[in-house]
């Protein structure tokens, strides 16, 4: 079980300074103030007073303006010593008010989770407060306003449901709980690691874990990374240079054995010399985690700029969803994309099959041809089929002289065509795929070449 601290601690950790801010008038339905809440239940305002008392707040929700790591932010810390961190009418109306303030003063909204869920002395007018905070995340996602969140113990129920799950960038504490099912609700015989943090960052549901030690750190790093756009429309992210110095290929199959290469820089190469500092987004939100598709947002030269890059692994679904994910939250902020391309092609397997494989295709090239910022491709090695073309930008696309671009690979051509495997060589070239043939024909831009060398 992680440590649990209460909300004006983890608000003195994470904060440089804070400025709660009043309760707001009640707005949710259920009538004017009453003995023992909305619905009645006996002896509700006495656990109110206790729980007050105990804590030394009003509320299960406290939040106001603050300063992260020398960044503007609302903040939001739930309160799980009074009645559980529970969500109620009241809780539900700081929270409401909480996201207007981040809208209207154009600055991330950071929240520190910690609840049980509804809470039951309102009956279901707790349970509604959950319709609230998903109008008021839709309200927060139209003003292109990021949303950040870090899951404590215990993040379950409803809060995890809108809050927490509902957040662009979601941290969470190492063995916190994290689970719709409450400790009392869950089943006797489930597995205990699906209630997790752990368990939740393996099948894609948290982007990131992280000590108590580096939130601070890491809240700011990623409120730099997802504020300083600025530019009105967004400038495209420049190419990334080659890493290697090479010629383009001579043939097509010379091209595909220099992609296929283990000497090849991959992307992560690329990545680490295109950025200064980067950080990761992982999962599809679906179960499913593509360990060969890297996403995030870096900063180049001060400005941000979102990555899916591709590393070589045939791309499963959940992959080309996390890619989705990424872009779609990139083209809210206002953030350039890169993507990377490195792929012999998608998985084809039965159990890609099973998880989608063309409906996460096809979610691919929607969120590329949706994309309101500008999207910048490098071909950095094999461009298999659709499963590489899916993060293709239509007009902006380049390549490396180790890249391939090819509708089917040679030896699958080769085959469909009843061709003998010594025929794969000839077939490449057949297929015009080097770097140089797709320039010809207007697949993308140009050949990039390595970066200058600077001037002593």
């Amino acid at each position: 079980m992680a440590e649990r601290r209460t909300a004006r601690e983890v608000v003195a950790l994470v904060a440089d300074d804070f400025a709660a801010l009043p309760a707001p008038a009640a707005e949710a339905p259920g009538g004017s103030p009453r003995s023992d809440g909305p619905i009645g239940w006996a002896g509700y305002d006495a656990a109110r007073a206790r729980a007050a008392e105990k804590t030394g707040e009003e509320e299960s929700v406290l939040y106001g303006r603050a300063t992260v790591d020398g960044r503007p932010v609302v903040l939001v810390a739930f309160e799980f010593g009074f009645l559980g961190g529970s969500l109620g009418q009241a809780a539900g109306d700081r929270l409401v008010a909480a996201y207007r303030t981040a809208v209207a003063d154009r600055v991330p909204l950071v929240s520190l989770v910690a609840t049980g869920g509804s809470r039951m002395q309102e009956g279901m007018i707790a349970l509604t407060q959950l319709q609230r905070v998903a109008e008021a995340t839709v309200r927060l996602r139209s003003a292109g306003v990021p949303h950040v969140t870090v899951l404590r113990d215990p993040s379950t129920g409803g809060g995890w449901a809108t809050v927490g799950a509902g957040a662009d960038v979601v941290l969470a504490l190492p063995s916190a709980q994290v689970a719709f099912a409450g400790s009392r609700v869950r089943p006797r015989d489930a597995d205990p690691s699906a209630y997790t943090a752990e368990g939740q960052y393996a099948h894609g549901h948290v982007d990131a874990l992280v000590d108590p030690a580096d939130l601070r750190r890491t809240l700011g790093l990623w409120l730099r990374l997802l504020t300083g756009a600025g530019e009105q429309p967004p400038v495209p992210a420049p190419p990334p240079h080659a890493l290697t110095e090479a010629a383009p290929p001579g043939t097509g199959w010379e091209a595909v054995v220099r992609a296929r290469s283990a000497a090849r820089p991959r992307a992560g190469a690329y990545l680490d010399a295109y950025f200064d500092v980067r950080a990761a987004v992982r999962g599809d939100r679906a179960g499913g985690v593509d360990d060969g598709v890297e996403c995030g947002f870096g900063l180049r030269a001060g400005r941000p700029v979102a990555y899916a890059a591709q590393g070589g692994t045939a791309t499963r679904p959940a992959g080309f969803r996390t890619a989705a994910r990424l872009i779609r939250l990139a083209d809210r902020l206002g953030i350039p994309v890169l993507t990377l391309i490195d792929t012999p092609g998608a998985a084809n397997d039965a159990e890609a099959e099973r998880a989608g494989a063309g409906p996460a295709i096809a979610e691919a090239f929607a969120a590329v041809a949706d994309a309101r910022v500008p999207v910048t491709s490098l071909l950095v090695g094999e461009g298999g089929s659709g499963g590489a073309l899916a993060l293709a930008a239509r007009n902006n696309t380049w390549a490396t002289p180790d890249g391939y671009f090819s509708v089917i690979a040679p030896e699958l051509a080769s085959a469909i065509l009843k061709r003998s495997p010594d025929q794969a060589p000839v077939t490449a070239d057949q297929l015009r795929l080097r770097p140089q043939d797709l320039v010809d024909l207007g697949v993308v831009r140009g050949i990039v070449g390595q970066a200058e060398a600077p001037s002593e």
